[in-house]
C-alpha cells in the first residue's frame, strides 16, 4: 500500500511538472523558472524565496520569474533533485544533507561541531571552500547559486528528557536521509531513524520514533513541538540550506539573466538571514509557551562523543577541508 501511495504521489507529481518546462519562455518573451520545495509557506526559506522572485521581476523588469511549489507539492528532496537533473524543474531549495548522495562534497557540512560560531559559519560558506562546495555538482547536472542560513540542528524528544549523550540510549530518532547524519545519531547514543520529512509528525505522534532533530523555525512551523515535550539546544549541526538550478537551465538562460538570477540570490541571502534570527527566537518563544521544556546541555560532552567522526576523516578528501575549516575557526577566535 505504501508503494502504491508514493508511486501516485510520484505520478501526480510529475504529471504538474510536465505541465511546463522547467524553464519556460512565452511569447512575451518573459522567462519563467519553476523551482519546488519541502517547507509550508509560512517558513522564513519560503518567504524568502518569495522575496527573490520579486528582486528578479525588478531587476529584469518583469522579463523573469521564480514560480514557486512549496509544501512538497512535487515529492520529497531527493525526488525534487532528481526532477531537476532530468530537466523536467529548474530550481529548489534543499538540505546540504540532502545533496549528499549526489555531491560527496556536501558531507562536509554534516559534520558536528565544525563551526566555532555564527561569524565563523559565513565566513566558511563565503570562502573559496563555500564556493567550491557550491560548484561540485557541476557534473551530475547541479549548478548551486548559493546559501541559505538553515541555522543549528538540535534534538527534540517526545516523552524522554534528555540532557546529556547517554540519555540519548536506544532512543529511535528520526535523521534524514544522510549517512552523516545516521552516524552522527549512532555515535551519540541513538538509534537513528530515516524518515521523510512530510511523515515525521506522525512518526512522533504514533511513537514510530521517539525523537528528531532540527532547527528552532522547523521545529516550530512543522508543529512538532505539539508531540514533542522536550528540546535540547545541543546545537550538533549547522547544515545550511542550498539553492539549486539545473545546468541545463542555467546554460539556457542569456548571460543577462545569469546576472540577473545571481544578483537576486546575493540580495535574498542577505534577507533570508535577517528573517532567520528573527524567526529562531520567535519560535524558541512560542515552543515555550507551548510547554516545551528548552535545555541548554553542556555541549562537551556530545562534542566528546564524537571525536570519531573526525578520527575517520583522516585520509579522505575532506580532511583537508576540516583542517582549513578549523584554522578559519582560530583565526575568527583571535580577531
Amino acid at each position: 500500500m505504501r508503494c502504491l501511495t508514493f508511486l501516485s504521489r510520484a505520478l501526480a507529481s510529475l504529471a504538474i511538472v510536465l505541465l511546463f518546462s522547467a524553464c519556460d519562455t512565452s511569447e512575451s518573451e518573459k522567462t519563467s523558472i519553476r523551482l519546488a520545495h519541502n517547507l509550508d509557506n509560512q517558513h522564513p526559506v519560503h518567504k524568502s524565496l518569495v522575496y527573490m522572485n520579486d528582486v528578479l521581476n525588478d531587476l529584469s523588469k518583469g522579463k523573469m520569474q521564480i514560480v514557486i511549489y512549496p509544501s512538497g507539492q512535487l515529492g520529497s528532496e531527493r525526488e525534487i533533485i532528481e526532477l531537476i537533473q532530468i530537466g523536467t524543474l529548474g530550481m529548489t531549495k534543499v538540505s546540504a544533507s540532502s545533496l549528499e548522495a549526489f555531491i560527496p562534497e556536501m558531507k562536509l557540512f554534516g559534520i558536528p561541531y565544525l563551526f566555532s560560531n555564527k561569524t565563523h559559519y559565513w565566513d566558511v560558506l563565503n570562502s573559496d571552500i563555500g564556493r567550491g562546495v557550491l560548484n561540485a555538482g557541476l557534473n551530475v547536472r547541479i549548478k548551486g547559486l548559493g546559501y541559505f542560513d538553515a541555522g543549528s540542528r538540535s534534538f527534540y524528544t517526545t516523552n524522554k528528557k534528555v540532557t546529556q549523550p547517554s540519555d540519548l540510549k536506544g532512543l529511535k530518532i528520526r535523521v534524514m536521509n544522510s549517512q552523516s547524519a545516521v552516524d552522527m545519531v549512532n555515535l551519540m547514543g541513538g538509534s537513528a531513524t530515516p524518515v521523510s520529512w512530510g511523515e515525521l509528525y506522525t512518526s512522533l505522534q504514533q511513537g514510530i520514533v521517539e525523537g528528531a532533530e532540527n532547527n528552532p523555525p522547523s521545529f516550530y512551523y512543522s508543529k512538532h513541538y505539539e508531540v514533542s515535550k522536550y528540546y535540547l539546544l545541543d546545537e550538533h549541526t549547522s547544515i545550511p540550506d542550498v539553492i539549486i538550478i539545473g545546468t541545463h537551465v542555467w546554460e539556457n538562460l542569456k548571460e543577462q539573466e545569469q546576472v540577473w538570477l545571481t544578483q537576486a540570490m546575493q540580495e535574498a541571502t542577505a534577507f533570508q538571514r535577517r528573517l532567520w534570527e528573527d524567526s529562531v527566537r520567535m519560535s524558541l518563544e512560542e515552543v515555550a509557551k507551548a510547554g516545551v521544556e528548552i535545555i541548554k546541555p553542556d555541549k562537551s560532552q556530545f562534542k566528546e562523543n564524537i571525536k570519531l567522526v573526525y578520527e575517520q576523516l583522516k585520509g579522505t578528501p575532506l580532511d583537508a577541508l576540516v583542517k582549513n575549516i578549523s584554522l578559519m575557526g582560530k583565526t575568527n577566535e583571535d580577531l
